[in-house]
């Protein structure tokens, strides 16, 4: 660039303003929105350049003997009208990072969540725990509305899959027996990488903050190289693959400590996220409380296979509590230690995944990101389903029949299928034993968050708990070892999987093995004919297989509370004066489907709003009654706040009002269909457009609004 002779070139250390001016407008006249975030910072670092080096000349200049003022004015000129075009393409780097989801997007997004937060926690849809206590990180109370919303969820969950794919569901103990967990490979295998500040000893996930780190660099350091925020990002797409020694690599070159002290850390090791027990009170037992629920389902695949006929494919299903020892909870109930799972075990044969309902799926287009345009650095696209799976772009039929049951399950739980997609799992995040992973993943304001894992789990959690049969023979241990036999018999039963496995590898081998016995004190040889040892699987048409297993896991608590931002907007009180916060919960979800107030408070219009109460309790449709004989418009808006979909209004004795909470249209019903019409619309069976052309509208509707 044509400033980089400025610092050793005193004599001419300011540029014509012709010059000056064109390159203004060259950099005025660019188009932000056509720059790449690299260029502009490519672009930035030459203009900073460019400064630095014309204020060492002016510097140069001033200290220079005999240097005419005139000069001088003109190089300190140049300097402030370069400093111009310098701020300039920061400014035009900083939309290009907000573009990109960072910096005053960052404010936006805080906003909102705190006015979600605030409206929350203030209508009790949940608390934090013990908090006259001080509360504990990452445990969560429901209070009223947030039961009522997750009870709903949840029945429709299980109207969705149990009963739609007449799943088998079980409710299995919280507690856990370590020999368990330790066949799942939770025991040793179930970890993240933790630090610890080395002087207070406070522990922070190390993943996190290097993710952190790297978010607010690219999002606040402008001066930032191309290079260096390339490194960044890099840094991201592989912070789930790097093992421990690389992370503290990363935690020392950045010069990573500790948040809340700046202390030094230590370096990363693995912390082991189940909550240790014991069972009874001896103490000998050890166990944990459970981190998932889906082994409940697995270890008892023989009983579910044999309840089931004998037959393939089915699928097995439980909704119950897990826990995990989070290090440093975070981000509301989207990390928690104590949360609710839905899961689904889906078996089926590893040659055969088709599936008879997918062309139920097939047609449906929505939002999928696959490996390709992740690992090309592009967005999700609208991919139809039965495309996806015909191009191998999901692995097999089943699994993508469960994506389009899970795309179904939340759209019409109310999540804005725009802010609403399918990742699939990069090699790095796949298991070795998987087939295929795809992520139901919403967007909110934490960003994009897994909410529902769908994976092809192939065989290996019921290979993990086949049953190991060893079947000594007592006849022949009681001809060899005579009275000694039953020493012998317990101590072969007594045999772990790997013990057990060498043994009948060296009797095929070998013929016979050695055999310590603890109870005898010494070894004995074991022949083929004492013992028997096999993994036991299942037959169906005389073909042995172990089934391939296809598992949807829901994230309730995740579920919810991308469904509070989704539904929650504000709007102008009829004076203008004042927002008002509204949750547009779909009535299947929303936590009362309907209020009943009397217009004013006479004893009249109490006794029929007593009387429309009543018939709602008949109906089975939630309700609440309110003759406190506030304004009507304040009443709306205390309800409207918390999501109640139909507002009942008594202005006479024959007939009442019935108001949709988002239109705040109203129709004019009689008293004695009050019950039957909030409770078709409310079930589903028919829409609010439905319900309009069927009943007179009320003119005087707006009239009564806050």
């Amino acid at each position: 660039m044509r400033f980089a002779l400025l610092a050793s070139a005193v004599s001419k250390s300011f540029v014509p303003t012709k010059t000056l001016r064109r390159l203004h407008l060259s950099s005025a006249s660019s188009s932000p929105m056509a720059a790449s975030e690299e260029s502009l910072r490519l672009a930035l670092a030459e203009k900073q350049a460019t400064v630095d080096a014309q204020a060492e000349a002016v510097r140069a200049l001033k200290a220079r003997p005999g240097s005419a003022k005139p000069e001088i004015d003109a190089a300190v000129e140049c300097l402030k009208a370069l400093k111009v075009e310098a701020g300039a393409a920061a400014r035009q780097l900083q939309a290009a990072v907000s573009r990109n989801g960072n910096a005053s997007a960052a404010c936006s997004r805080e906003a909102f969540r705190q006015a979600v937060v605030n409206t929350l926690e203030r209508r009790l849809f949940y608390i934090p725990s013990f908090k006259i206590y001080r509360g504990v990180a990452g445990l969560y109370d429901y209070g009223p509305p947030g039961c009522a919303v997750k009870s709903n969820v949840l029945t429709f969950w299980r109207q969705h899959f149990v009963l739609e794919e007449n799943m088998l569901e079980v409710d299995c103990p919280c507690v856990t027996p370590e020999v368990v967990l330790k066949a799942s490979g939770h025991v040793d295998k179930f970890t993240d990488l933790m630090v610890k500040d080395e002087k207070t000893g406070t522990c922070y996930r190390a993943d996190h903050l290097l993710k952190d780190y790297c978010k607010e660099k690219l999002e606040k350091d402008l001066a930032l190289s191309a290079e260096q925020a390339a490194e960044l990002k890099h840094v991201l797409a592989m912070l789930d693959d790097f093992s421990a020694e690389e992370l503290g690599a990363k935690l020392k070159d950045y010069g990573i400590t500790a948040p809340d002290t700046k202390n030094t850390l230590s370096d990363p090791y693995p912390f082991n996220l189940m909550f240790q027990t014991s069972i009874g009170p001896s103490g000998i037992l050890p166990g944990y409380m459970r981190p998932e629920t889906a082994q409940g389902i697995f270890v008892n695949f023989k009983d579910l296979y044999y309840y089931n006929g004998n037959r393939l494919p089915f699928a097995a299903a439980q909704i119950g509590q897990a826990f995990r020892n989070e290090i440093s909870p975070r981000q509301g109930l989207l990390r928690v230690r104590e949360f609710t799972l839905a899961e689904i075990e889906h078996f089926v044969d590893p040659e055969d995944k088709s599936h008879s309902k997918f062309i139920d799926v097939a047609n449906l287009e929505f939002l999928m990101f696959p490996r390709k345009e992740q690992m090309a650095g592009e967005s999700a696209i609208p991919i139809i389903l039965g495309e996806a799976v015909s191009k191998g772009i999901v692995n097999n039929e089943t699994l993508g029949y469960f994506i389009g049951r899970v795309y179904l399950f939340l759209t019409r739980l109310g999540i804005d299928k725009e802010r609403l997609r399918f990742r699939q799992h990069l090699p790095n995040e796949m298991a070795h034993y998987a087939a295929d992973c795809w992520d139901a993943e919403i967007e909110c304001s934490y960003g994009w968050i897994e909410c529902v894992g769908i994976a092809d789990r192939s065989a290996y959690d019921l290979r993990a708990h086949s049953k190991l049969v060893i079947v000594p023979s007592k006849k022949e241990l009681g001809l060899s070892f005579k009275g000694n036999q039953k020493m012998v018999v317990e101590a072969l039963e007594a045999m772990n999987e790997k013990e057990a496995l060498e043994m009948k590898a060296s009797l095929e081998s070998k013929g016979e093995v050695e055999f310590y016995v603890c109870t005898l004190g010494k070894a004995v040889v074991i022949t083929k004919k004492m013992v028997a040892i096999s993994i036991e699987k299942k037959k169906e048409h005389q073909r042995v297989f172990t089934p391939s297993v296809i598992e949807p896991s829901f994230g309730i608590g995740r579920i919810i509370y991308c469904l509070f931002e989704h539904s929650f907007y504000t709007r102008p009180s009829k004076s203008e004066d004042e927002q008002l916060n509204v949750f547009r919960f779909p009535p299947l979800v929303a936590p009362i489907k309907c209020t009943v107030f009397p217009l004013i408070k006479t004893a009249k219009f109490d006794d029929v709003a007593k009387i429309i109460a009543k018939s709602l309790t008949a109906a089975g449709v939630s309700h609440i009654i309110d003759i406190t004989g506030t304004s009507i418009g304040k009443r709306y808006a205390r309800t409207d706040e918390i999501g109640v979909p139909f507002a009942v209004t008594v202005d006479s004795t024959d007939s009442v009002t019935i108001r949709e909470r988002d239109s705040k249209e109203q129709i004019r019903v009689s008293i004695d269909e009050v019950a039957s019409v909030v409770k078709e619309v409310a079930d589903g069976q028919s829409t609010w457009s439905d319900i309009t052309g069927r009943y007179p509208a009320h003119a005087a509707a707006q009239s009564n609004e806050e």
